[in-house]
């Protein structure tokens, strides 16, 4: 009887709250538990009726066997009876046995979880897993009743979609499972597009990485350490698939190497490529060179623009693991041993040799229009030049290429001033490899009509720095071709100072392509590994006790009664006054209180090490107080600081709060600032480079620019006026709508306050003397007015003393260019998908350059330069202004540069004419376009009507020498 009626389902009656047992009158025959398995038929009515470990193992094992007589049947090919397997293995199996297989006792079933992830480990049952947890994900948004069930089904199937896809010989051995059931097939191209468009497209990424997020937002104790959801591990896991099936996939396979094409083709969309080809070529960057060959084979397969971004991506990679990009400045510290860059030089050389379209890109990445050089560090250009340098006539177009776009009047007037030295670095070097392989196509080029432009356009040109590098290139040049008598002098000092000697010996630079086994020498160094120390670590609670290890507690011995009414016997003592409390004192147990403190960091050394140990907390603290002072105390004696300025501006840059101090982030920022002040050139250098190349969040990056807006003011001798509006950030008193989050209000809104308050401020010293003005003209004529006079002694008494600016000399090549030019360079290389583009980083970006500028006066050299390329800048950034706070944050820049340029308005009416037109325009339609009434409506509209006021001055008082750019402007 108890084989007649099965129950199916059990369901809740809302009357009498009692469960009934729905049942069905089955009269096939139950399942036998000793049955073999003959046919998938079985094998699927096993799976269905619910079996136990021992009959569920004799069903995979079966499944897993490959025989012949199974009429063609087998779990890895594409047919309905085995999508119907692996969709109940996934519906039935998993929820009832992966606790068993993946909890406590997940060693003695390791059997039976090895055959279901081999019957899982195919293009159907990696899909199925998938659409799986989609479904899941769906239920789960709207129903709440079984949320708890729903979320633990999503952490089982995304632990075991990490098991199918674990390992590197993964994707190889489903394509040979492919390759053995549909060998020469239509139907195994459809296939591998298939599992090619499940792992390498970034569906499953996007799957494994929602549902990670959905877990987490409903368990709060889910570890979401897993790979599969990180875009980072996932896209090393696909390179290291890469770099094993190319290994194992004969070369005279052509079915094969087709197949890895593909899959590298479609893992360079994934969005990770760096981390993909670092995978990928691991054993050719630790100096194997077996799989090199097969490489270049592999590339020639892929269309041309998929050839161009392995280039590039390759060239990102070895500049970061074996050059050190962004980490130090190649002119102060140039390398000793050259034979790091001979070995990058050969692995570049060994993809792009006998490729064509390869070797033209390779040019194109150092002078074409969106030439990617710029955003690397020096030692790359060499090595690429090098490479370049092997084929005469690839140097000799190149070199011509470069000429003329060096010379191109529109590139000179528009580009960044550090797009220009690079690219006049790399003309200088390419013309000593031209001139050591052909001294007489050399000497032809010199005389050429696009060199005497180029050299002439230079020397024409408004810009210092532009005419500098075209004197430097013709010297260089000229010093290089001509005799001694008929060599071009232009008799500056320039020429002859550090940075000019510098580019004058360009030319003799002769690196050689070595070889890929001295990658065994040199182990890699990549950038993530230089700020690992300084990485957030995860939040905790600060502690409240002491962290000293408990011992016994005293042990009793008697009480004694004492007679309060009796008197002292020793009341002719003297009374000592009470010791100042210890909050160390105050613990109930004398025994728990900690004696041994730490003492304040008196070495550089020292205070790297308190920074670094975030588990002692009051050593951290004392070392995060204590940062600033001692970084100035040390900074003007020995070379203890200089030593370690890098390490040091890593560790405070990327520090977290694991400890939730008070003050936290006013204390890092003013370390930060020291170590700025300390050595302002490399340091701001470093800094800009570390805004746009850092592995850091978008506070962090925050932090970064502050630190450079503050310490350019603190150079300028305005420290002091900074430090009493900034000294203490007050909490804003919001509404709370208008407040994030407590957590993320410490992340964003302290990082950028004091940026904030100093912009305030600038704003109200610019716009009051405006408003003065405008109000003086309302009250009548200059005649009717009474003015009263001061004695000389009353103005000597108010007039300030000049403050010296230490900023001037160092303004343009240390913070300007490099935080002006590579934003260019930045979103050229990542697109509209970076971070830096966000309205809150690039808010701040203005904010920090238009301080920087204010800051730098209006007597500094190098001004009517960063004038120049700032004023394009802007220009360019007005279809972003339709967020508030960048187009707030554009006419703040805006007024700062039309108003740290007041004393010298003719200079902007020649030179500027049509981007002072421009300007005037668009910002009159944003007065008109933008309403007031409102807080951020007002102040918009204020600081658009300083601008109008600014701009309007220059074209009334200029307006003649203005009438042919206006009709220019107007046509």
């Amino acid at each position: 009887m108890e084989n007649i009626v099965t129950s199916i389902r059990t369901r809740g009656d809302s009357d009498d709250n009692e469960n009934l047992i729905v049942a069905s009158t089955k009269t096939a025959s139950p399942v036998r538990r000793d049955a073999d398995i003959n046919n998938p038929e079985e094998a699927l009515e096993v799976l269905k009726s619910k079996p136990d470990v021992r009959l569920l193992a004799k069903t995979l094992r079966w499944l897993t066997e490959e025989k012949s007589d199974r009429d063609g049947f087998s779990i890895h090919r594409i047919s309905p009876k085995s999508s119907q397997i692996l969709f109940t293995l996934l519906n039935d199996i998993v929820p009832d046995y992966w606790h068993i297989f993946s909890g406590e006792g997940a060693s003695n079933h390791a059997k039976e979880r090895r055959l279901l992830i081999s019957c899982l480990r195919n293009v159907v049952g990696i899909g199925a897993i998938s659409s799986r947890l989609r479904s899941l994900l769906g239920e789960l948004k709207t129903s709440k009743s079984q949320s708890d069930k729903l979320t633990q089904l999503l952490e089982d199937l995304l632990n075991v979609l990490e098991h199918v896809l674990q390992g590197k010989q993964c994707v190889e051995s489903i394509w040979k499972g492919i390759n053995a059931y549909l060998k020469e097939s239509p139907q195994m191209s459809l296939q591998w597009k298939e599992l090619l468009s499940l792992i390498a497209s970034g569906k499953m990424l996007a799957v494994a990485s929602e549902t990670s997020f959905a877990i987490k937002e409903r368990n709060s104790s889910f570890d979401d350490d897993s790979w599969v959801c990180k875009g980072n591990s996932y896209a090393s896991w696909l390179g290291e698939n890469i770099q094993y099936m190319t290994q194992n996939v004969p070369p005279s396979n052509n079915e094969g190497q087709k197949s890895i094409s593909q899959l590298i083709s479609k893992a360079l969309n994934l969005g990770y490529r760096d981390h993909i080809i670092k995978a990928a070529f691991s054993d050719m960057l630790q100096g194997k060179t077996q799989l090199l060959r097969r490489y270049q084979a592999l590339v020639g397969l892929l269309p041309p623009s998929e050839q161009k971004t392995f280039l590039y991506t390759l060239i990102e990679v070895l500049s970061k693991e074996k050059l050190q990009v962004g980490l130090s400045n190649d002119k102060a510290n140039p390398p000793n041993d050259a034979t790091m860059l001979a070995a990058v030089a050969a692995l570049i050389a060994g993809i792009v040799d006998e490729n064509t379209n390869l070797q033209a890109d390779l040019s194109d990445w150092l002078v074409g229009l969106s030439a990617a050089a710029p955003a690397y560090s020096h030692l790359t250009h060499r090595a690429v030049i090098a490479v370049v340098a092997n084929h005469h006539e690839q140097a000799f177009e190149t070199l011509r290429r470069c000429l003329q776009l060096f010379g191109d009047k529109l590139y000179i007037k528009h580009s960044p001033t550090l797009h220009q030295e690079v690219i006049a670095q790399i003309l200088l070097m390419l013309t000593g490899y031209c001139f050591r392989a052909d001294r007489s196509q050399m000497s032809n080029i010199t005389r050429s009509s696009v060199y005497l432009n180029t050299i002439s356009n230079r020397l024409a040109a408004s810009s210092s720095r532009a005419r500098f590098l075209g004197m430097v290139v013709g010297t260089a040049t000229s010093e290089l071709v001509d005799s001694p008598d008929m060599r071009m002098k232009f008799g500056t000092e320039e020429l002859d100072s550090s940075d000019g000697m510098w580019y004058r010996k360009l030319p003799t630079v002769n690196d050689s392509i070595g070889v890929i086994e001295d990658f065994k020498t040199f182990p890699s160094r990549s950038s993530e590994e230089v700020i690992k120390a300084g990485k957030p670590a995860k939040i905790q609670e600060a502690p409240t006790k002491s962290t000293a290890p408990k011992k016994a507690a005293s042990k009793i011995i008697s009480i004694e009664e004492l007679d309060e009414s009796s008197e002292s016997e020793d009341e002719d003592l003297p009374m000592y006054e009470k010791p100042d409390s210890d909050p160390s004192d105050e613990d109930e147990d004398p025994t728990l209180v900690q004696r041994n403190k730490p003492t304040a960091p008196v070495y550089i050394r020292d205070l790297i090490a308190g920074l670094r140990d975030t588990e002692d907390f009051d050593r951290h603290k004392l070392a995060l107080t204590n940062a600033a002072s001692l970084v100035r105390r040390k900074a003007a004696f020995g070379t203890e600081v200089s030593d370690n300025i890098e390490d040091l501006a890593t560790l405070l840059v990327g520090l977290g709060d694991k400890w939730e101090m008070d003050d936290f982030q006013n204390f890092r920022l003013q370390g930060m600032i020291a170590v700025l002040t300390a050595e302002p050139l490399k340091m701001g250098q470093w800094f800009s480079k570390t805004f746009y190349n850092g592995d850091y969040s978008m506070g962090q990056r925050a932090s970064v620019l502050t630190t450079l807006s503050m310490g350019a003011r603190e150079l300028a001798g305005l420290g002091k006026e900074d430090a009493a509006l900034t000294g203490a950030i007050p909490k804003e008193d919001l509404f709370p709508s208008k407040r994030l989050p407590e957590k993320l209000h410490k992340i964003y809104a302290l990082e950028a306050a004091p940026m904030n308050a100093l912009s305030s401020q600038l704003e109200r010293t610019m716009i009051q003397p405006m408003a003065a003005a405008a109000a003086d003209q309302v009250t009548g004529p200059n005649a009717l007015k009474v003015r009263t006079f001061s004695s000389r002694m009353a103005v000597e008494k108010k007039r300030q003393k000049p403050i010296p600016n230490a900023l001037a000399k160092v303004v343009a090549e240390g913070f300007f260019f490099p935080l002006a030019g590579r934003w260019r360079i930045h979103l050229q290389s990542y697109g509209e998908n970076s971070t830096h583009t966000s309205p809150f980083l690039l808010s701040h970006l203005l904010k920090t350059l238009a301080l920087i500028l204010h800051a730098s006066g209006s007597s500094t050299l190098s001004l009517p330069q960063m004038t120049a390329e700032f004023w394009d800048l802007l220009l360019s950034l007005r279809p972003r202004a339709a967020d508030p706070s960048v187009l707030e944050a554009l006419l703040f820049a805006f007024l700062t540069m039309l108003n740290i340029n007041g004393g010298d308005l003719g200079r902007l009416a020649r030179e500027h004419a049509k981007e002072l037109l421009e300007t005037q325009d668009w910002v009159g339609t944003v007065f008109e376009r933008v309403g007031g009434g409102s807080e951020e409506g007002d102040k918009i509209r204020m600081l658009a009507a300083g601008v109008l006021m600014r701009t309007r001055e220059v074209v009334e008082k200029y307006q003649r020498s203005l009438v042919g750019d206006m009709v220019d402007y107007m046509g």
